[in-house]
């Protein structure tokens, strides 16, 4: 079995391609639930942020599940076939052919190297961000609560949670990495100045949201006004942070005399249009506006950047700016500990994959004493118990070093890069019996 990474992301992709394959809670589900019934996928989630999505998946076949979990992640803008099998409609091969051209495709060690990356930050779009972390669990658990992450995937998701946490934990990245949001408000703050003693509206009641908030009364926002569909989960933000909570459809009036808008929905459609923005700023059109428009799919109409006193700030605009300095901050002890962390997991691993076949040749070869053993006493019956035993106990001495060497190299080849397979070559030296060999790791029947 090996491990199959198939995404995008704001690294190959543009914003408008990432808004297409914006996935909500329902999406998520059905996706889990077409990638488990997707021939050559034995266990599968998704990782899904604002600026990617990833399927990871342990498969027994490169081409035909590449080909199969590709086609799914292309089908997601039209609501394709939601299985491989499915014939594609017009529209589904249509988008299909937009995204075509920005997917990626990790496999096995590369699959590895590229999560680690991922959760240590160093793949986003401000290196060294923290936020992965969480999703990166959040995609772990929603696979696990679907039933589609097994014993491969658990494993390699959390030893990548433990070296973000390391990362984190031993280097000064936090420090040294802006959030995307601190970034935005950067940028917000060229156009209306400080961020201290204005007057901002929070739009959204998520993490994003959360962290806006906390980024705002910690740069001395004087009035910060928490919105949302669900009220009860604005005014459980706000109370943590002293800002006011307000009903969704009563936030017009606080944009009208607002200094920066900040909108950070789970929305799947524009929640802010134009003709909304004109109309909540009608007493003072020309008043001064910075748009902070941190959704994707986006919130906020972009026409509303032409309107006079307002400077849009948005996922595309910052990924342009980002992009221009991927390595911003110290990033080089994340760099060390993850190539450490991508080592130790990789030898660990194809050491791993050599056991079946080296407990196969211990137990072919205690097989070979047992049966010598008794043919030795069917001849000599008359040997006493302490002659039997001593030379029982050569025979096996003999056996365990003869096998010694072998195990050894096996396990020393197993992490030298090749085509060769070693434990494969070790099984059709010895003639190992191939189910001998997979029931080292076919789980106990229940």
């Amino acid at each position: 079995m090996s491990v199959l990474v198939v995404g995008v992301s704001h690294k190959t992709a543009p914003v408008p391609v990432l808004e297409r394959l914006t996935l909500d809670a329902d999406g998520l589900d059905k996706l889990l639930h077409a990638l488990s019934t997707a021939e050559h996928v034995v266990e599968a989630t998704v990782l899904a942020t604002c600026n990617r999505v990833e399927i990871y998946a342990e498969v027994n076949r490169f081409h035909g599940s590449v080909e199969s979990v590709s086609r799914m992640l292309c089908a997601l803008p039209e609501q394709g076939p939601t299985s491989p099998d499915e014939p594609w409609g017009a529209e589904a091969l249509a988008a299909s052919e937009e995204i075509v051209p920005h997917l990626y495709v990790h496999y096995d060690d590369g699959a590895v190297s590229h999560l680690f990356n991922v959760v240590s930050g160093l793949d986003s779009m401000v290196v060294g961000e923290s936020q992965i972390l969480g999703q990166t669990r959040n995609a772990l658990r929603l696979g696990q609560e679907a039933g589609t992450v097994g014993p491969a995937l658990n494993e390699l998701f959390q030893q990548a949670l433990r070296v973000g946490k390391r990362v984190h934990a031993e280097t000064d990245i936090d420090h040294a990495a802006p959030s995307l949001v601190s970034v935005a408000l950067e940028r917000a703050a060229a156009h209306v100045g400080a961020v201290r003693g204005k007057r901002v509206v929070v739009i959204g009641a998520g993490s994003m949201a959360g962290l806006a908030v906390a980024t705002l009364t910690r740069l001395g926002a004087a009035d910060v006004v928490v919105a949302s569909r669900t009220l009860a989960n604005a005014e459980h933000l706000a109370d943590l942070y002293a800002a006011r909570a307000v009903p969704l459809p009563e936030v017009d009036i606080e944009i009208g005399t607002a200094d920066v808008l900040v909108s950070c929905t789970g929305a799947t459609g524009v929640v802010l249009p134009l003709s909304r923005i004109v109309a909540a700023r009608a007493a003072d059109p020309e008043r001064t506006l910075a748009v902070v428009d941190l959704a994707l799919p986006h919130d906020v109409d972009p026409a509303v950047a032409r309107l006079p006193g307002i400077a849009l700030v948005d996922l595309a605009s910052l990924a342009e700016q980002l992009n221009e300095d991927p390595d911003a901050g110290d990033v080089a002890a994340v760099r060390e500990v993850v190539a450490q962390e991508i080592a130790a997991f990789l030898a660990a691993r194809h050491a791993a994959s050599v056991t079946p076949t080296l407990v196969a040749l211990r137990t072919m070869a205690t097989g070979v004493v047992d049966a010598e053993m008794a043919r030795l006493l069917q001849r000599l019956p008359e040997l006493e118990p302490r002659q039997r035993a001593e030379v029982e106990h050569a025979v096996r001495r003999v056996a365990d070093k003869l096998l010694h060497q072998p195990t050894v190299r096996v396990k020393e080849l197993a992490n030298e890069t090749g085509a060769v397979s070693y434990a494969t070559a070790l099984a059709e030296l010895f003639s190992l019996d191939p189910d001998a060999v997979e029931a080292v790791t076919r789980p106990e029947e229940v």
